[in-house]
């Protein structure tokens, strides 16, 4: 099991905030697709991310946590609401300074396979954002992503092979070297373990807990699945149909649900007594 550090995050300042973010999706209706219904993917969601810590954002297919993650990282763009970065609002940001602020808000992808190039080399992958942000000479780039690669639990030389060439655990850990290289300070998970066996995703867990202690990381992550948010998480957020409908302390949430829905998928973890 690992244990949550919840040491001094309540003293700890807000590193990313959400303020009331709403993201409407058009889909074609009716029989020949000639209407169209709105959809809320993102109703009215605040949240925020202490320096530090990591925040759970959990919920069913379709509820919306995948929009959110991508919203927050500017990768969609949402109808209303703010995102703030250590109180910079990210959307009035010109685009020189929102590109020069991305390399401090990272993503670790669900699919290890699909987000790496299969006609790149590793050691491109890891280190194509260096080279997009100008960081350090080639040799300099050459011998960073040499020492994430072996930070994460491969081997410098890894960076000639290709995806292909590593198992699932592998190819994740890769994606988080990818992630970590250009030393963000928040990094969204998005499902990175749900694609791994058991075991295997408990490896991917506890690296994740040591980086975010050695680079001292504020993690975002999003999970379906509450036995891995119960070891990683300090703080959750619940969300159902595009609106958070419970937040708090992951442990007060886990051992006692306030809202229906809730315990409705805390009662779904196989050998969980119901509260």
């Amino acid at each position: 099991m690992i244990d949550n550090n919840t040491q001094n995050l309540e003293a700890a300042p807000i590193i990313l905030q959400a303020n009331h973010l709403v993201k409407t999706y058009t889909q074609s209706s009716g029989r020949f697709g000639f209407g169209s219904t709105q959809i809320k993917a993102l109703d009215d969601v605040s949240l925020s991310l202490k320096a530090g810590s990591t925040l759970a954002v959990v919920g069913e297919s379709g509820s919306g946590k995948s929009t959110l993650a991508r919203c927050l990282l500017q990768l969609h763009p949402f109808d209303s609401g703010e995102v703030l970065f250590e109180g910079k609002d990210l959307a009035k940001l010109e685009a020189s300074s929102l590109r020069s602020m991305r390399k401090n808000l990272q993503m670790v992808f669900q699919d290890p396979f699909a987000s790496l190039n299969p006609r790149m080399r590793v050691g491109e992958i890891v280190g194509e954002g260096l080279l997009i942000h100008g960081l350090g000479s080639a040799s300099e780039q050459k011998n960073k992503v040499q020492q994430m690669l072996e930070r994460v639990g491969l081997s410098g030389s890894d960076a000639l092979k290709y995806p292909h060439q590593f198992s699932g655990g592998q190819r994740q850990r890769i994606g988080i070297a990818r992630a970590l290289v250009l030393q963000p300070k928040v990094v969204v998970c998005d499902e990175p373990v749900s694609a791994l066996d058991v075991s295997v995703q408990a490896q991917i867990l506890l690296l994740l807990k040591e980086l975010q202690r050695e680079m001292q990381l504020s993690y975002i992550f999003i999970s379906h699945d509450l036995r891995v948010v119960r070891h990683i998480a300090d703080e959750m957020v619940v969300m159902h149909k595009g609106r958070i409908v419970e937040q708090g302390n992951v442990v007060e949430i886990y051992n006692a649900p306030q809202q229906a829905y809730t315990q409705q998928l805390l009662s779904a973890i196989p050998g969980r007594k119901a509260a």
